[in-house]
């Protein structure tokens, strides 16, 4: 593709994964504006609910469709579904219908996220893969840290309903970007699509979401709703079981519940993401009610868990890189975490926001030592077979958990406000004509109440906020005690080169296992690039005395016949000039000959056999990466698939291949 093509669908497909990306936190800040607008403050936790459950139960099918009937059409439609879905939420006149946009405009996120990623790997090549998964790993970092200071600062100078509006513009252009410039596919997979388990498994974690969101507090636990959604929550878990034992591509296998490493991180991948959208939920309402602080300001009083939450992930992977060691992060980290919400749980009306932020700092920095680990320990316990499922199995368990976090402690938030506006209603002499249910709709009331009431109502939603972390830090320690029971086993090569981007990922990754290993060759190869790999190359092929720039030269005249002396130079950024002598040099070892113009280069017999060296050489490289998946035929045809293309040469000629 010409560069400025490929740099424009980059740009949108970044811009498409940001969006998808930031609704999931931008719209924290934004809540306590919502609910004072439209009301429902017992179904506020639907708003973050509903967006994670739409867009992690639709994202296997949006993978295995895009394979199938071609990515470009299938991320068309998913930005004209995430576009109306957040066009419907800027319009919606009371909770219910944000709810319900909500999922609309999650539906369209799943698709933006796993399709975009699926879309880097077909149009950008193999020896530029790993800079550009780099920059798409930030992508999620960025929107983790700056979605609830976004969103407050909407609020702040717009309203509530610019948090929705603003995809509209940025979505608009990157629809058409992509709709112009992305060329269609031609390569198809065929795929036995398991549309029964993807549905019964939503089906019964939306019951049971329901459950904890309305048992004991909008219905009595034995009221026939309640009853009724459990028995459907069982009934469609036993049927998935059947379908996932029946198809032939399970959305989760059940044998990977056999493997002890999978199971253990799964189960503290789920905890990890209920405590942590779930302190995302109700921390900006601790701090535009109790403290009385703009929706921008809560959103910056956020960062410090954002930022020790990214920082930590970062260093967790480098410790993990260097020694191959893994077990002990994510003890630290779940301990740490514990520890955090642990100590928010004492917060009060009093409480200053300094010290909270010391106490976020240390919550965050536990997430971030656990959250990516989990997935490299996942990838590298099971088989090669089963590690594209295992991936996003690993992801879609942490954000299932955080559906069930926000929900589940929502439902604790709202029966501990209405216990505590009861105690208040009875021990407090209250002005005659007011009703207190008015401070439950809408928080924004109090601060316009006498100064003894002020008093009163803030302290209701101080302790009510804190009851929620001190439900969450048993929780998260039970996550603790899980750790402990994860194997330490020895790291593959290529599991060690897993980004960022997929230990905060707002959905889950839906790939193949070969694409997930391509994924982590490519990442190595490209740190390996940018090391003194031609140097190291060149003496491996026995091309001693040779520059690393002419070791450079002979891949790219690999096959290629007469080339342009001009093209080289522009290819390798460099003037004709600068790179004339390493040229010379090769010409004068009888490597390469230069045409009777002096404008064109190609190598000679013995060049050629030198080039199929370097190839041999850059081939046994990529080999050794993958050994300790055992011996497979896929992966042996992806190192000589890759190994050309990391160098440059020609891949088409048979002779090359072997």
């Amino acid at each position: 593709m010409r560069q400025r093509g490929l740099a424009l669908i980059i740009i949108a497909l970044m811009l498409g994964m940001l969006l998808a990306a930031l609704d999931q936190t931008i719209v924290s800040t934004a809540l306590p504006t919502i609910v004072s607008d439209l009301g429902g403050l017992e179904e506020l936790s639907w708003v973050v609910t509903g967006y994670i459950l739409a867009s992690t139960v639709s994202t296997p099918l949006w993978g295995k469709l895009g394979d199938q009937f071609g990515r470009k059409r299938l991320f068309i439609t998913a930005i004209i579904v995430f576009l109306a879905g957040s066009a419907l939420c800027g319009l919606s006149q009371s909770m219910r219908d944000l709810i319900l946009y909500r999922s609309v405009q999650g539906l369209g996120g799943g698709g933006l996220m796993v399709l975009a990623q699926a879309i880097v790997g077909d149009i950008v090549s193999a020896r530029d893969r790993g800079k550009y998964q780099g920059w798409f790993g930030g992508v999620f970092a960025v929107a983790s840290v700056i979605g609830p200071l976004l969103g407050g600062l909407f609020v702040d100078h717009l309203s509530w309903h610019w948090v929705f509006y603003i995809n509209l513009p940025i979505g608009a252009v990157g629809l058409f970007v992509i709709a112009l410039v992305l060329p269609s596919d031609r390569k198809r997979g065929r795929h036995r699509i398991d549309y029964a388990g993807v549905v019964l498994l939503g089906g019964a974690t939306s019951c049971l979401v329901l459950i904890t969101t309305w048992g004991g507090t909008t219905y009595p636990w034995g009221d026939p709703v309640i009853v009724g959604l459990a028995l459907a929550a069982a009934v469609m878990a036993a049927g998935w079981v059947v379908a996932e034992r029946r198809a032939r591509e399970p959305v989760l296998p059940l044998e990977l519940f056999g493997v002890r490493a999978f199971t253990m991180s799964s189960v503290v991948g789920f905890v990890v993401g209920f405590a942590m959208f779930g302190a995302l939920t109700y921390l900006p309402l601790y701090l535009q009610v109790v403290h009385g602080v703009s929706p921008t300001l809560s959103g910056v009083h956020l960062l410090p868990m954002m930022v020790g939450m990214l920082g930590m992930s970062v260093v967790s992977g480098q410790i993990i890189s260097k020694t191959g060691r893994y077990r002990y992060l994510p003890i630290a980290g779940t301990g740490l975490a514990t520890v955090g919400l642990l100590l928010l749980s004492t917060l009060t009306e009093r409480s200053a926001t300094l010290v909270m932020g010391v106490e976020l700092l240390v919550f965050g920095a536990g997430l971030g030592m656990t959250m990516q680990v989990l997935v490299i320990i996942v990838q590298n316990a099971v088989a090669f077979k089963d590690l594209g499922v295992a991936t996003s199995g690993a992801t879609f368990f942490r954000l299932i958990g955080g559906a069930f976090g926000v929900a589940a402690l929502g439902a604790v938030f709202t029966a501990r406000l209405a216990d505590d506006l009861a105690e208040v209603v009875r021990t407090t002499a209250l002005p005659p004509g007011f009703d207190p249910a008015r401070v439950r709709e809408d928080p924004t009331i109090i601060q316009r109440l006498p100064p003894q009431l002020t008093a009163e109502f803030l302290h209701v939603y101080a302790d009510s906020i804190a009851m929620v972390f001190r439900v969450a830090a048993p929780i998260m320690f039970v996550a603790f005690v899980f750790t402990w029971f994860i194997p330490q086993q020895r790291l593959r090569e290529t599991t060690k080169a897993t980004d960022m981007g997929e230990g905060l990922g707002a959905t889950s990754a839906e790939r193949s296992s070969l694409e997930e290993v391509e994924r982590g060759l490519v990442r190595l190869a490209d740190a390996d690039l940018r090391r003194g790999f031609y140097a190291r190359l060149g003496s491996l092929a026995g091309l001693t005395g040779i520059a690393p720039e002419g070791v450079w030269l002979i891949a790219r005249l690999d096959g290629k016949g007469w080339v342009k002396a001009e093209d080289l130079a522009r290819r390798a950024n460099v003037s004709r000039a600068a790179g004339r002598p390493y040229a010379d040099q090769l010409i004068g070892r009888g490597l390469v000959a230069r045409s009777a113009d002096g404008d064109h280069l190609r190598l000679t017999q013995e060049g050629q056999q030198a080039a199929l060296r370097l190839l041999r050489s850059s081939h046994e490289s990529l080999s050794r990466l993958v050994a300790d998946w055992g011996p497979h035929p896929q992966l042996e045809e992806l190192c000589h698939r890759l190994t050309p293309q990391l160098l440059g040469a020609n891949a088409d000629r048979p002779d090359r291949r072997r």
